[in-house]
């Protein structure tokens, strides 16, 4: 785990290298996502334009989530909800805000909103790609504990550390996973590392209170996303060869790519989160599935309007067909 990269020389800033993936992400995804729109755009800048507009939304919508799902830890810290730096962000929350940008946009210049949809998911996937490892070098989304022989240790009082050493209800956990001493714990909070003994620190890191071993989901995450990305592309090679040969194909017309991103991904993310260890339980009136977290539920809704979209697109694709206008 790795959270700061390196320290600015003659500064107190530190390069993070959770935001360092995520600007790795989001220039590999431009770079792609200008790549396979040269035959639809008149101006490739735009798709950079655009891009970059997703970009702050996708920041905004994902803090929205953070700070809705966890509104408790920012009651009279109003300055808090701002100070993403922190960290603190739903990924979810920043996909549904990069797509309304994006839609918006589109449609204001009047370009075609699926088939550039259609390249966006592709891109969304690759950008996750790299997204998740920053999540690993951060400690943030991390699994159960696991003795499997790639499970991992983070160090002392990292996210998943301080998960297993405090009870959780939410996650109807009442007891810790790991329990420790009273003495690593002042008013109920975990020392600092620097504030130890010499042989707590010692049993903390390669004693009996060392953290205990966990998915590597962030890892997990990330070679998902990957997989998902050569699927969609593929999916998308095979529509716009359908599109303009003219040919009839089932779930071939623009759009269909986004919609199976949403399907995909919404499969795979219910899935995970039964590896994972932070998110807590949801049993609001909106959940389908109660006792799930809130990222599961969600995924039921993005497999659901995947399924939507898919053939509401493959009736404007057939309807097209029969009238000639392919």
């Amino acid at each position: 785990m790795h959270p700061e990269l390196f320290r600015i020389p003659l500064t107190e800033l530190t390069v993070k290298s959770y935001g360092t993936m995520l600007v790795i992400g989001f220039l590999a995804a431009v770079y792609v996502i200008r790549r396979l729109s040269r035959d639809i755009t008149p101006d490739p800048n735009m798709i950079t334009n655009a891009s970059l507009y997703a970009l702050v939304a996708g920041v905004v919508g994902a803090r929205i989530f953070y700070v809705v799902h966890y509104y408790g830890r920012f009651r009279g810290d109003f300055a808090g909800v701002f100070k993403v730096w922190e960290g603190g962000l739903e990924l979810l929350g920043g996909v549904l805000g990069a797509v309304v940008v994006i839609i918006l946009y589109l449609r204001y210049h009047k370009l075609p909103i699926r088939r550039y949809l259609d390249i966006l998911a592709i891109g969304l996937m690759l950008a996750l790609a790299f997204g998740r490892v920053g999540c690993f070098l951060n400690g943030c989304c991390f699994g159960k504990p696991s003795d499997l022989p790639w499970a991992v240790r983070f160090p002392y009082n990292s996210l998943a550390y301080q998960s297993q050493v405090q009870p959780d209800p939410k996650r109807d956990r009442p007891e810790p996973e790991l329990k420790l001493p009273a003495d690593f714990f002042e008013s109920g909070i975990l020392k600092p590392y620097d504030q130890l003994t010499t042989e707590q620190k010692q049993q903390a890191t390669a004693g009996p209170y060392r953290c205990l071993a966990v998915h590597p989901t962030q890892l997990y995450a990330s070679a998902n996303a990957a997989i998902l990305t050569g699927i969609l592309y593929f999916f998308w090679r095979r529509s716009r060869k359908t599109d303009k040969e003219g040919v009839r194909k089932i779930f071939a017309g623009a759009g269909s790519t986004f919609a199976l991103m949403f399907i995909l991904y919404g499969l795979v993310r219910f899935f995970e989160e039964f590896l994972r260890d932070d998110n807590p339980f949801e049993t609001a009136w909106w959940t389908i599935y109660k006792g799930g977290t809130i990222s599961q539920n969600l995924s039921i809704y993005m497999f659901i309007a995947g399924v939507v979209l898919m053939f509401v697109f493959q009736k404007i694709f057939t309807g097209k067909q029969i009238s000639g206008k392919s």
